[in-house]
């Protein structure tokens, strides 16, 4: 590899996180800028850019000096175009943003879904490493998900496979309806706000809880996060929560495992630092739902590189390219 840097963004509704890394994915510097999305899409890739050159300088180094350019983004698009089709977050449609960064750069550009590249990060660095077919899956906000598949990310015919949020994993009446407009989804029942959302019904039924009492008393600042830290403190209502939201992942888990017979499954995303609380009746629900071979196949293990995912998955892409010259001559590519 004759340019030894390559960089790595994960672009988010709330922030560009920027890293420049060595040939071996070790970071030498990073950058965090704020997204704000209202600015309009000019403004948001401007501070990509931007950022990218913040990173490199950093670095002490120059463009010249750069290999690639790995970026994440959320929302469907087509790293074949470079193009980001639509990201509801950042209100954005059809943004060829990897063209327009290879051009003010100079350097290729690499596009895929941050999912994707959060998958891929655990899978060569990270907690999936040694695995040949992981499953990653991102519990916060919402419940997304990446597929890595021969040792490679798998994204399907029209690049939108891993949204394992959306499985229906119940019909039953009255089950929530989901963002997607769905009703019954795994993420509207085991994402973050789902977490939340049981814990406020809880305590309106006047269950006794610690939750109520680590936002003093005002119901409304209930999040997964103080669900969580109820449930490490031992609060056995907050406890019985995460294990009703690790009894939905399980069942969402056993399909996947069923389907796609992988060796590891990583749980990644906010909820999931609670570690054990969260994992050990995931893994008890899967025992008992997915076929043995399979399930004695598969470790299900709590993600590692936490936030630093998306950009270690970026850069992870750089250099999977770089090896293997794949993506040469693609739209948006930098050939």
């Amino acid at each position: 590899m004759a340019k030894p840097l390559v960089v790595g963004v994960d672009l988010g509704g709330t922030k560009v996180a920027t890293v420049v890394a060595r040939s071996d994915a070790a970071i030498v510097s990073r950058v965090t800028r704020p997204t704000e999305p209202e600015r309009g899409v000019d403004a948001v890739v401007d501070t990509i850019i931007d950022s990218v050159r913040e990173a490199v300088a950093e670095a002490g180094a120059k463009l010249d000096d750069v290999a690639g350019v790995g970026v994440g983004s959320p929302g469907p698009l087509n790293p074949e175009t470079g193009v980001v089709v639509f990201a509801p977050n950042l209100k954005w449609h059809d943004v060829p943003l990897a063209a327009v960064m290879r051009q003010a750069l100079g350097v290729p550009v690499y596009l895929e879904n941050d999912a994707n590249l959060a998958a891929l990060g655990e899978a060569r660095y990270g907690a999936g490493r040694g695995s040949k077919n992981m499953i990653y899956i991102t519990v916060s906000t919402g419940i997304g998900g990446g597929l890595i598949l021969g040792g490679e990310i798998y994204s399907g015919s029209s690049f939108v496979a891993g949204e394992v949020g959306h499985m229906t994993i119940t019909d039953e009446d009255g089950s929530p309806q989901c963002g997607c407009g769905n009703y019954g989804c795994l993420e509207a029942l085991a994402s973050g706000p789902a977490i939340a959302r049981m814990a406020r019904e809880l305590i309106r039924h006047g269950e006794e809880t610690m939750i109520l009492d680590l936002v003093h008393g005002d119901i409304e600042l209930v999040t997964s996060e103080v669900v969580g830290r109820a449930a490490l403190a031992g609060d056995a209502a907050a406890i019985a929560i995460l294990g009703k939201a690790a009894d939905y992942l399980g069942i969402g888990i056993a399909n996947l495992v069923n389907i796609l017979n992988p060796d590891t499954v990583v749980i990644g995303g906010g909820v999931s630092r609670v570690g054990e609380i969260l994992l050990k009746p995931v893994r008890e629900v899967v025992a008992e739902r997915a076929l043995k071979p399979a399930f004695e196949a598969v470790r299900i293990v709590q993600a590692e590189l936490g936030p630093d995912a998306g950009v270690v998955g970026a850069v992870s892409l750089v250099l999977s390219r770089l090896r293997t010259g794949a993506g040469a001559g693609r739209a948006g590519a930098g050939n």
